[in-house]
């Protein structure tokens, strides 16, 4: 755990109103800069993401032989490497990011020369084992040190395969179907729990051509991806974080415009209808088959119910779990979660860490391997926040600390700008104090 040397101060607010466009997603930019470096062609970008974990994705991609450049509107133009990459002696660097570095092994495997995946500690805690697996089933060459990264990849021609990833992830997913991508034959990708589809839109976005069934994804090889121009919608994971701070107001009114609604990551907008917020989506378009929208959001006036949250909803959620856990002391009823036993093993142990803070602020908590259990009817107080240096826990107890008595302490608030760099300052916009 690195301790921090930037902390934030959050004042309790009376209310969130505003309007506000969000920094482009994270999954799909990540996909985006992925896919145009390695198509034929240049692509151009407008609101790519601003967070660090894009630009690790960008900067490898970059070493592999693909051109970044980031004009002066803020677009980002990439010139594809034509599906064939210039290895490197250089370590490619992913940062803190466990999306670059299960996508692109898929990606490299089937490449000519080897490669080295490194990234930060916490990076390098993440387990990994589950996309060499599936990789080595296709016939490729992956070093571990004990699970974790560093990865060796010795790229080889792989053959096709079908697999079911015993746990559901949007990454492994794409890191099989990446593989596919270049390799002769039908690879299949099933899974129990269906994850973010993001790949599969961008892939086909790309032109390759991608079938899915209710439980599968299959890819046939090779194929050649050309660029493309798009707008990146808004992220709906760093909305979750106003999203919830709206519902703990009666008399809020917060609109998010150009926001990304897929289906497979929009749930947390039903979690919050459920609990009582009133959630209106205005001018759905498609944008290269991803689904764009406004959303305006206000709380109940006799505040949030309960939820419980397991199971496929659970898997759904993952993202958005620590700040729902969060606010969940000023639900009347409370929020249980469970089967999200994944939050151990993100950035930080999501769990743990928001149970202890969570205590930190007052509150009564059960902490069980595979969830939480938060009780509704808690007044919280402010208190010294640890972020574990994990970006999605500093922004969940911002959003708790609005409606505490007395001000909050967040350290490690820099974790933030892995994902979201704009976040404490857009927060202070719409935070009415």
């Amino acid at each position: 755990m690195h301790t921090s040397t930037q902390e934030r101060v959050i004042r309790p607010a009376q209310n969130v109103l505003g309007s506000l466009r969000l920094p482009g997603d994270k999954s799909i930019s990540h996909r985006y800069g992925m896919l145009a470096a390695f198509a034929e062609g240049t692509s151009h970008f407008t609101n790519f993401s601003t967070g660090a974990d894009c630009a690790s994705t960008l900067a490898c991609m970059q070493k592999l032989g693909a051109k970044v450049n980031k004009l002066e509107d803020g677009s980002v133009e990439v010139v594809g490497v034509g599906g064939r990459v210039t290895p490197t002696a250089h370590p490619l660097d992913c940062g803190n990011s466990g999306s670059t570095m299960r996508m692109i092994s898929g990606l490299l495997a089937p490449q000519e020369g080897s490669f080295t995946l490194v990234g930060d500690a916490s990076l390098s805690r993440r387990p990994m084992e589950r996309i060499r697996k599936p990789l080595a089933e296709m016939g490729a060459r992956l070093t571990l040190t004990e699970g974790h990264a560093p990865v060796l990849i010795e790229g080889a021609p792989l053959h096709a395969i079908d697999y079911t990833t015993p746990v559901p992830s949007a990454q492994v997913k794409t890191c099989v179907l990446l593989a596919g991508l270049q390799t002769p034959g039908t690879t299949t990708v099933r899974e129990a729990v269906r994850t973010r589809d993001h790949s599969e839109l961008a892939l086909r976005a790309f032109g390759a051509n991608v079938t899915r069934t209710l439980d599968s994804v299959s890819i046939t090889g090779p194929q050649a991806l050309h660029a493309i121009d798009a707008a990146v919608p808004g992220d709906i994971s760093s909305a979750a974080f106003f999203l919830c701070a709206a519902a703990l107001f009666p008399g809020s009114s917060l609109v998010l415009d150009s926001l990304g609604l897929n289906p497979t990551r929009a749930t947390l907008l039903d979690v919050l209808s459920s609990l009582g917020a009133r959630i209106a989506v205005l001018n759905l378009e498609e944008k290269h088959a991803e689904l764009v929208g406004t959303v305006q959001v206000s709380a109940p006036a006799q505040g949030m119910m309960s939820a419980e949250i397991s199971g496929a909803l659970a898997a759904q959620l993952i993202d958005e779990l620590p700040v729902l856990a969060a606010i969940a002391p000023y639900t009347s009823g409370g929020i249980r979660i469970r089967d999200a036993k994944e939050l151990r093993v993100k950035e930080s142990d999501r769990i743990a860490l928001v149970a202890k803070n969570l205590r930190a602020m007052g509150a009564e908590v059960t902490e069980f391997e595979d969830g939480l259990d938060v009780p509704g009817g808690q007044t919280l107080h402010g208190a010294t926040i640890d972020s574990g240096g994990d970006h999605r826990i500093a922004m969940a107890f911002s959003v708790a600390a609005l409606r505490a008595t007395g001000e909050t302490l967040i350290q490690g608030a820099e974790s933030a700008a892995i994902s979201f760099p704009e976040f404490f300052d857009l927060l202070d916009q719409v935070a009415e104090r």
